[in-house]
Protein backbone atom coordinates (compact mmCIF):
# COMPACT_ATOMS: atom_id res chain seq x y z
CA UNK A 1 0.00 0.00 0.00
CA UNK A 2 1.48 3.01 -1.08
CA UNK A 3 1.02 6.65 0.07
CA UNK A 4 1.62 10.07 -1.76
CA UNK A 5 1.96 13.04 -0.12
CA UNK A 6 2.63 15.22 -2.41
CA UNK A 7 -0.21 14.54 -5.13
CA UNK A 8 -0.25 18.16 -6.53
CA UNK A 9 3.24 18.20 -7.29
CA UNK A 10 4.31 17.38 -10.86
CA UNK A 11 7.46 15.93 -12.10
CA UNK A 12 9.07 20.07 -12.25
CA UNK A 13 8.43 19.61 -8.30
CA UNK A 14 6.11 23.17 -8.87
CA UNK A 15 3.06 23.23 -6.70
CA UNK A 16 -0.43 23.61 -9.07
CA UNK A 17 -2.76 24.47 -5.88
CA UNK A 18 -3.62 28.32 -5.22
CA UNK A 19 -1.62 29.23 -1.96
CA UNK A 20 -4.34 30.67 0.32
CA UNK A 21 -2.06 31.26 3.20
CA UNK A 22 -1.55 35.23 2.63
CA UNK A 23 -5.44 36.05 1.45
CA UNK A 24 -6.12 34.54 5.13
CA UNK A 25 -3.64 36.86 6.93
CA UNK A 26 -4.80 39.78 4.64
CA UNK A 27 -8.20 39.14 5.81
CA UNK A 28 -7.54 38.44 9.71
CA UNK A 29 -5.89 41.81 9.71
CA UNK A 30 -8.76 44.00 7.87
CA UNK A 31 -10.89 42.04 10.41
CA UNK A 32 -9.13 43.68 13.84
CA UNK A 33 -8.91 46.77 11.69
CA UNK A 34 -12.55 46.63 11.74
CA UNK A 35 -13.20 45.28 15.14
CA UNK A 36 -10.98 48.01 16.51
CA UNK A 37 -12.89 51.08 14.00
CA UNK A 38 -16.20 50.24 14.54
CA UNK A 39 -17.15 51.05 18.26
CA UNK A 40 -15.62 54.11 17.08
CA UNK A 41 -17.92 55.31 14.52
CA UNK A 42 -21.30 54.76 16.63
CA UNK A 43 -22.75 57.45 18.74
CA UNK A 44 -22.91 57.05 22.20
CA UNK A 45 -26.36 59.13 22.76
CA UNK A 46 -29.00 56.83 22.17
CA UNK A 47 -32.10 58.59 20.36
CA UNK A 48 -35.31 57.39 19.47
CA UNK A 49 -36.05 58.70 16.11
CA UNK A 50 -39.97 59.16 15.44
CA UNK A 51 -41.15 57.79 11.88
CA UNK A 52 -42.63 60.29 9.32
CA UNK A 53 -44.37 59.69 6.34
CA UNK A 54 -45.61 63.38 5.59
CA UNK A 55 -44.60 64.64 2.04
CA UNK A 56 -42.79 68.49 1.98
CA UNK A 57 -45.31 70.71 1.91
CA UNK A 58 -46.00 73.15 -0.73
CA UNK A 59 -44.85 76.80 -0.46
CA UNK A 60 -48.46 79.04 -0.19
CA UNK A 61 -49.04 81.15 -2.65
CA UNK A 62 -48.92 84.27 -0.62
CA UNK A 63 -47.05 83.47 2.50
CA UNK A 64 -47.42 85.98 5.84
CA UNK A 65 -44.18 87.47 6.31
CA UNK A 66 -43.65 88.89 9.98
CA UNK A 67 -40.47 91.40 10.21
CA UNK A 68 -38.15 92.87 13.31
CA UNK A 69 -35.90 95.61 12.09
CA UNK A 70 -33.24 97.12 13.30
CA UNK A 71 -35.39 99.94 15.68
CA UNK A 72 -37.49 96.86 16.71
CA UNK A 73 -40.43 98.27 14.52
CA UNK A 74 -42.63 95.43 13.80
CA UNK A 75 -44.08 94.76 10.13
CA UNK A 76 -46.87 92.32 8.65
CA UNK A 77 -46.17 92.28 4.90
CA UNK A 78 -45.13 95.80 4.45
CA UNK A 79 -47.77 97.00 7.14
CA UNK A 80 -45.87 98.65 10.55
CA UNK A 81 -47.82 97.20 13.65
CA UNK A 82 -47.06 96.95 17.53
CA UNK A 83 -46.57 94.21 19.30
CA UNK A 84 -50.11 94.73 21.02
CA UNK A 85 -51.76 94.43 17.55
CA UNK A 86 -49.88 91.27 16.28
CA UNK A 87 -52.88 88.81 17.04
CA UNK A 88 -55.87 90.51 15.29
CA UNK A 89 -53.69 91.68 12.61
CA UNK A 90 -52.85 88.33 12.10
CA UNK A 91 -56.02 87.30 12.54
CA UNK A 92 -57.37 89.18 9.93
CA UNK A 93 -54.31 88.72 7.87
CA UNK A 94 -55.31 84.28 7.86
CA UNK A 95 -58.79 84.70 8.35
CA UNK A 96 -58.57 83.19 12.02
CA UNK A 97 -56.58 80.13 10.32
CA UNK A 98 -54.11 79.39 13.38
CA UNK A 99 -52.23 76.69 10.84
CA UNK A 100 -51.27 79.29 8.59
CA UNK A 101 -47.55 79.89 8.69
CA UNK A 102 -46.13 82.91 9.70
CA UNK A 103 -42.88 83.56 8.00
CA UNK A 104 -40.61 85.15 10.42
CA UNK A 105 -37.50 87.16 9.75
CA UNK A 106 -35.43 89.52 12.13
CA UNK A 107 -32.38 92.42 11.24
CA UNK A 108 -29.26 90.76 12.70
CA UNK A 109 -28.91 93.61 15.41
CA UNK A 110 -32.13 92.75 16.69
CA UNK A 111 -31.62 91.37 20.65
CA UNK A 112 -32.51 87.91 21.99
CA UNK A 113 -35.03 89.62 24.43
CA UNK A 114 -37.02 91.58 21.32
CA UNK A 115 -36.99 88.15 19.44
CA UNK A 116 -38.54 86.08 22.31
CA UNK A 117 -41.12 88.56 23.24
CA UNK A 118 -42.58 88.43 19.43
CA UNK A 119 -42.55 84.39 19.87
CA UNK A 120 -44.27 84.83 22.92
CA UNK A 121 -47.22 86.85 21.12
CA UNK A 122 -47.22 84.54 18.24
CA UNK A 123 -47.74 81.67 20.64
CA UNK A 124 -50.68 83.27 22.56
CA UNK A 125 -52.28 84.26 19.71
CA UNK A 126 -52.10 81.05 18.67
CA UNK A 127 -49.86 80.72 15.88
CA UNK A 128 -47.54 77.78 16.69
CA UNK A 129 -46.59 77.22 12.26
CA UNK A 130 -43.55 79.96 12.70
CA UNK A 131 -41.34 79.76 9.74
CA UNK A 132 -37.28 81.26 10.53
CA UNK A 133 -36.12 82.67 7.66
CA UNK A 134 -32.69 83.70 7.26
CA UNK A 135 -30.10 84.36 4.22
CA UNK A 136 -28.04 81.40 2.49
CA UNK A 137 -24.15 81.66 3.08
CA UNK A 138 -22.39 82.92 -0.31
CA UNK A 139 -20.55 79.92 -1.39
CA UNK A 140 -23.06 76.74 0.37
CA UNK A 141 -25.60 75.06 -1.17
Amino acid sequence: MAMHLNEDIDGDGEMHDINVTPFIDVMLVLLIIFMVAAPLATVDIRVDLPNSSAAPQPRPDKPIYLSVKGDKQLYLGEQPITMDTLGNTLDQQTQGNKETTIFFQADKSVDYETLMSVMDNLRKAGYFKVGLVGVEAAGQH
